[in-house]
C-alpha cells in the first residue's frame, strides 16, 4: 500500500485531520488498532472551544453537533463560600464554548470518513513507524491477520500518549517535560437533570469539585481524591455528600441535585509535552505530543489545533509546492501548546488544595479566585484562554 499522508491513529484528531485533507484533494489513509465500537464508546472531554465548534463546521461535522450540544456562555467559581459567574462573551468579543462530548465527535467523523473519506482501517494495530528520516517512511501494521506495509511520503502520528509513532523520533533529537500532580479526578456519570446550566468549578478546603454535563438529563461531575483511589470504594451516597459539602455555599442559594450513579472512574492529573512535533517526515499531534490536566479543557481543542496547522500546512505544499508551513509546524504548534499547559496548570494549582499546603497557601488560592471575581482584566484572561486563543 502506498499513500501521501499515513495516519496513525483513529481518535478525534486522526479523523480530523483525515477529513481536511479529505477535503483538500490529498491522499491519506487512517489505521486504528481499536474497532469501531470501541472507538465511538472511548469516553473523554466534553468541552469544545469556539475555534474547534467552527472548524466542526466548516468540515461537515457540525449538524449534529449544533442540534444537540450545549452552548455555554460561561462558568460559575465557587469558592469561600461564595459564587461568582465568568460571562465569555462579555469578555471575549462574543466566543463561547459548546458541551458535546468527544464520543459524539468521534462518531460523526466516523460517519462522514465511512460515507466519502479516505480509507479507514479498524483493528489494524500499528507496530512500527520506519525511516522518519527518509524520503519515504513507512507504517508496519497487522490487519485482518496479516503483516502489511503502508509507504507514505508523510507519517502523522495521533495515537496518543502510548502509542508508537512518538518513538519514531530518535531518543536523542527529543525532548520531554512533565508534571504529575498528586491528586486524581473521580468522575461519575449520574442520571439527573444538571443542576446549573453551565459548569461550576468549586474550591473547597476539603478538595476541588467540578459540575459538568453530557445532555440535558445526564450530569458529569468529579471529585478531587487522593492518586490510586479504587473508584468502587466510594458508595453513591459518600460521592452526592461529598458533592455537597465541597459546592456548598454560605446563603445557601443553590442546591445539587442527586439522582441514580451510572458510572464511576478516576482520572489522573498530569502535563507532558514532547518537543519536537517533527522530526523528518514524521509529525505528531495530540496526546502523541502533548497532555493537560482537564481542569481548563484543552486537550481536545489542542488535538484540533494540532490537525488544523497540519492541514494547512499540507494544503500548501499541495497547491503551492512549498514545505514552509509544514517545517514551520512543530514551532508554531508548540506556542499554543505551551500557552494551554500553562492555563491549565494555573487553573488545576488554583483550584485544587495541594495535600500537602498550608493554610496560607489556601489564603493564596483564595485571593487568585476573589481577583479574577473583582477584576475584568483578570476574568478576561480566564474568558480568553477558556473559549479558546487563535488557531495558528
Amino acid at each position: 500500500m502506498r499513500t501521501t499522508v499515513g495516519i496513525v491513529g483513529g481518535g478525534p484528531a486522526g479523523l480530523l485531520l483525515a477529513r481536511l485533507l479529505h477535503q483538500a484533494g490529498i491522499d491519506c489513509v487512517l489505521l486504528e488498532c481499536r474497532d469501531r465500537a470501541y472507538v465511538e464508546q472511548r469516553q473523554r472531554a466534553g468541552i469544545l472551544e469556539q475555534g474547534t465548534i467552527d472548524v466542526l463546521r466548516a468540515c461537515g461535522a457540525g449538524d449534529r453537533m449544533d442540534r444537540e450540544g450545549l452552548v455555554h456562555d460561561g462558568i460559575e467559581l465557587h469558592f469561600d463560600g461564595r459564587r461568582h459567574r465568568i460571562d465569555f462573551p462579555a469578555l471575549t468579543g462574543g466566543r463561547s464554548v459548546m458541551v458535546y462530548a468527544q464520543t459524539e465527535v468521534v462518531k460523526d467523523l466516523i460517519a462522514l470518513q465511512l460515507a466519502d473519506g479516505a480509507p479507514l482501517l479498524f483493528e489494524a494495530q500499528v507496530t512500527a513507524v520506519e525511516g522518519a528520516d527518509t524520503d519515504s517512511p513507512v507504517i508496519r501494521f497487522t490487519h485482518e491477520g496479516r503483516e502489511q506495509t503502508l509507504r507514505c511520503d508523510y507519517v502523522v502520528g495521533c495515537d496518543g500518549f502510548h502509542g508508537v509513532a512518538r518513538h519514531a523520533i530518535p531518543d536523542g533529537a527529543r525532548r520531554t517535560f512533565e508534571r504529575t500532580y498528586p491528586y486524581s479526578w473521580l468522575g461519575i456519570l449520574a442520571d439527573v437533570a444538571p443542576s446549573n446550566d453551565e459548569l461550576i468549578y468549586a474550591h473547597s478546603e476539603r478538595g476541588f469539585a467540578l459540575l459538568s454535563m453530557r445532555s440535558p438529563v445526564v450530569s458529569r461531575l468529579y471529585l478531587q481524591v487522593p492518586n490510586d483511589t479504587d473508584p468502587h470504594a466510594w458508595s453513591d451516597e459518600r460521592i452526592w455528600d461529598e458533592l455537597d459539602a465541597r459546592f456548598a455555599l454560605r446563603d445557601g442559594g443553590w442546591k445539587l441535585q442527586r439522582g441514580p450513579i451510572t458510572s464511576k472512574s478516576v482520572t489522573p492529573m498530569r502535563s507532558f509535552v514532547a518537543e519536537p512535533m517533527r522530526y523528518g517526515r514524521v509529525f505528531l499531534a495530540g496526546d502523541a505530543a502533548h497532555i493537560v490536566p482537564p481542569t481548563g479543557a484543552k486537550g481536545l481543542n489542542l488535538a484540533v489545533a494540532d490537525v488544523v496547522v497540519l492541514a494547512r500546512a499540507f494544503a500548501h505544499l499541495h497547491t503551492a509546492g512549498s514545505t514552509s508551513l509544514l517545517d514551520a509546524y512543530s514551532d508554531t504548534c508548540l506556542r499554543r501548546v505551551w500557552r494551554a499547559e500553562h492555563f491549565s496548570y494555573f487553573m488545576t494549582t488554583t483550584l485544587h488544595p495541594d495535600p500537602a499546603q498550608s493554610p496560607f497557601d489556601t489564603r493564596l488560592q483564595i485571593a487568585q479566585l476573589d481577583r479574577i471575581a473583582t477584576s475584568t482584566a483578570a476574568a478576561t484572561e480566564l474568558a480568553e484562554n477558556y473559549t479558546g486563543l487563535p488557531i495558528g
